[in-house]
């Protein structure tokens, strides 16, 4: 199963896109419609809406009337806590049940959620993927005003009460602007489907990461961005098993070419947590490889009895998960906290930071493999070994010289 984070602000589209999922195969579970039948005549959630706004808020017929209650829901931030307090959790409870009923009756379901407030509830990072649709503020207003019936305050108001721009693009693995038309939208829509998120579902099915990118490409400035993204859905994931959660690798060192690769290092109390956490990494995205170990490097420093849980054969070893996201392809390392792998990591990206020569040597590493053709992932990584063994040295002793501490 796939679950996919479907939001935008009111009157960006979205409605467009998930009913464009949906005639491609797509589950789609609205959460605007769920909002409106928890709110429906005869309903828990509109009896309490009446006990927390009063009568004015039904029409004379019984049912809600959305712009008397929005007018009073929105006019401060107290108000639509409450509103907030009351119909999310009964949108939970039925977004649940439909979710539920769609895993009997499809094999290989795409599931989309389309919700709201995706932003603004902290969901973000429970999704393996993520899509924001946007509009201007300017154009959402008339498209609110000419098909639905606001007035310019109220669109304004309502808009001022959702997330800002700024904070939709934090969550957003993919950005579908809408300025166009909504045949233009769609258009969007279907080529996401077909060329990111139908291949992300079968690689999910079949337990296969996504393929990595084979060639160095110059430093992206949105690597941290889609790093922390990737960080919180796995420390949605992880919990509290997990010590801590680090970008680690070259995307991690400002400046530096790298493949388009983000990796991430998942540090844990020991390997047995790090199988536990299988099932939780396979559900935002991530699937498990038969990657049990990194390449053993001389370690005058440490000995095994300094190590719970480690023999000589297990001080190197890890799990890794990797993305099935074609679209973000990322390399998930498990590593035992304190282990020399992993505290490696965290010094090896340090340390390269640190000294501009040591960077432009490994770029000059990195460009020669490349050359090479060592392309595939394990013979590029095969291939700069002889280089991590002495780094692995050098990296220590200037730690040994700087103090420098994980």
């Amino acid at each position: 199963m796939l679950r996919i984070g479907l939001s935008g602000g009111i009157g960006a589209g979205k409605s467009t896109v998930s009913a464009t999922f949906g005639e491609l195969g797509g589950i789609v579970v609205d959460g605007d419609v769920i909002a409106r039948e928890v709110v429906e005549p005869g309903t828990e959630g509109l009896a309490k809406l009446v006990d927390a706004f009063g009568e004015q808020i039904l029409r004379d017929d019984g049912a809600l009337n959305r712009p008397a209650l929005a007018a009073i829901a929105f006019s401060d931030e107290e108000k639509r806590q409450t509103l907030n307090g009351i119909v999310h959790p009964l949108v939970a409870h039925r977004r649940s049940e439909l979710i539920a009923k769609a895993l009997e009756s499809a094999k290989t379901p795409v599931i989309i959620e389309d919700i709201p407030l995706l932003v603004e509830s902290g969901m973000a990072p429970m999704f393996p993927l993520v899509v924001i649709v946007h509009a201007d503020e300017d154009l959402r207003v008339k498209r609110l005003i000419e098909y639905r019936g606001f007035t310019e305050h109220d669109a304004r108001a309502r808009i001022a009460a959702q997330a800002t721009e700024e904070q939709r693009r934090a969550v957003a693995d993919v950005w579908l602007d809408n300025s166009g038309t909504a045949g233009q939208l769609v258009s969007k829509a279907r080529a996401l489907w077909h060329e990111r998120i139908l291949p992300f579902a079968q690689n999910l099915r079949e337990n296969q990461p996504a393929p990595a990118a084979p060639l160095l490409v110059p430093y992206d400035p949105t690597w941290p961005d889609q790093a922390r993204r990737v960080v919180a859905r796995l420390d949605t994931a992880c919990g509290h098993r997990a010590t801590r959660i680090d970008h680690i690798g070259s995307t991690a060192v400002p400046g530096m070419e790298a493949k388009d690769v983000i990796d991430v290092q998942v540090t844990v109390a020991s390997l047995d947590v790090a199988d536990e956490l299988s099932d939780a990494l396979t559900a935002v995205g991530f699937v498990r490889t038969s990657i049990t170990a990194d390449v053993d490097k001389p370690d005058a420093r440490s000995t095994v009895a300094e190590f719970d849980h480690a023999t000589e054969e297990t001080l190197w070893h890890k799990r890794i998960h990797c993305s099935a996201d074609p679209g973000r392809p990322t390399n998930v390392h498990l590593r035992v906290d304190g282990w020399p792998g992993q505290q490696f990591a965290l010094l090896f990206v340090d340390w390269v930071r640190a000294n501009p020569a040591v960077q432009a040597d490994y770029l000059t590493l990195k460009r020669r493999v490349a050359r090479e053709r060592h392309t595939a992932t394990g013979a590029y990584a095969d291939a700069k070994e002889p280089w991590f063994l002495d780094a692995y040295r050098r990296a220590w002793e200037w730690a040994d010289t700087t103090g420098w501490r994980p």
